[in-house]
């Protein structure tokens, strides 16, 4: 009996180490990291983006007179807040850190990474090396499989409406995106995908176009984006820390469309560069005018609700609130970077966990930590 049972078992291990062999790459570490997470940067390479001569910020003589009201303290804890930064006036006037976290702490930053995409092509606008958003994709990309991408433009994949096949779920251990985030080779993976619908008529986010915006970047400027992203952002905003930008593998491209890591501090730099059209500290970065473009929402789209796309521009979104618009980058488990024009300041917050609940069409969460900032500058 009991051989037959030591057999039986060995017959069992020997299945399951063959399933384990044959499993895909990006499956296997699906599989041993469950759940992504602010601090993944440790489980994937990283390209450095460099620092030039930093700008420290000012700090207000108000600086964290007031406190967060308890209630709203309340869902910072239950949503796992790690950051909360209010800046006004282009200085500190509220800056907490829990769970260790401190002002020179990495977070990935996921989908706000989207919006540092957007800037690089801005960037690249304005240099003339991009000659018009009109332009198709395959101007600057070659190897793309369907030939319907020679009818995406630039702008369809900076509004999400390039009509590409892609499913966007975040819990499926074999979707595509999570095939993206843990496999080792994006390029081949989205220049594989097929075209489903007309570019330029529907508002579809998917992570894909960012990724291709990505492509676009490298080829456009000759270099790896991340080196782009410290010539045209991180030096000229005079960040304080360099920043990392996670690849698919070792010496291979940015994971665009979620994974550059900073601080809040230095995530602020880019909320305030949006806030001042295109400038920090009186230095121009981009122009006003992309600015104005990326932040006015792409409403000659339709939404999957039939209605007019009005909370989505060059991957930032919108909203108005409380008779104010405010634009805003953001990320999966509630990485924010808010710009509120009408009171000058820039809110970010970074953390673990974003709430499950909508108001809106939007997380909740967004008006707990916009009332709460809004409270903090009375």
């Amino acid at each position: 009996m009991n051989i037959k049972l030591t057999r039986i078992m060995a017959i069992l291990l020997l299945i399951l180490l063959l399933a384990w062999i044959i499993t895909p790459f990006y499956l296997k570490k699906a599989l041993v990291y469950q759940h992504p997470d602010i601090d993944d940067y440790s489980i994937f390479a990283n390209r450095e983006i460099k620092t030039g001569l930093s700008i420290p910020w000012h700090t207000s003589p108000e600086l964290n007179q007031k406190k967060i009201s308890p209630s709203y303290l309340e869902y910072f804890r239950a949503y796992g807040t790690v950051a909360f930064l209010v800046i006004q006036n282009d200085s500190i006037r509220h800056e907490e850190y829990w769970d260790n976290h401190s002002d020179s702490s990495l977070s990935g930053s996921f989908s706000m990474a989207k919006s540092i995409v957007s800037l690089l092509i801005g960037c690249l606008v304005d240099e003339g090396k991009i000659k018009s958003l009109e332009e198709p994709v395959t101007n600057y990309l070659d190897g793309l499989k369907d030939p319907g991408f020679g009818k995406i433009r630039i702008i369809d994949l900076l509004t999400m409406s390039s009509g590409l096949e892609w499913d966007e779920a975040y819990s499926s251990a074999t979707s595509i995106t999570t095939q993206a985030y843990y496999g080792k080779d994006l390029t081949v993976l989205v220049s594989g995908l097929k075209i489903k619908e007309p570019a330029g008529k529907v508002f579809n986010y998917q992570s894909c176009d960012t990724q291709l915006l990505s492509m676009i970047v490298s080829k456009a400027s000759g270099m790896h984006m991340s080196d782009y992203a410290s010539l045209k952002l991180w030096k000229p905003l005079g960040a304080e820390h360099p920043a990392l930008w996670s690849l698919d593998n070792a010496g291979g491209a940015e994971k665009a469309y979620c994974c550059f890591n900073s601080n809040a501090r230095d995530f602020a730099r880019i909320g305030q560069m949006l806030l001042d059209s295109g400038e920090f500290h009186g230095n121009r970065i981009l122009s006003a005018e992309y600015i104005r473009k990326a932040t006015s929402p792409a409403n000659w789209l339709l939404d999957e609700h039939g209605k007019s796309c009005d909370y989505y521009g060059y991957q930032i979104w919108m909203l108005n609130y409380k008779g104010m618009k405010i634009n805003y980058a953001r990320g999966i488990l509630g990485q924010y970077i808010f710009m509120i024009p009408d009171k000058k300041a820039v809110i970010v917050r970074l953390g673990h966990k974003r709430s499950d609940s909508r108001r809106n069409g939007i997380p909740e969460d967004i008006y707990i930590y916009l009332d709460a900032a809004l409270e903090l500058l009375q």
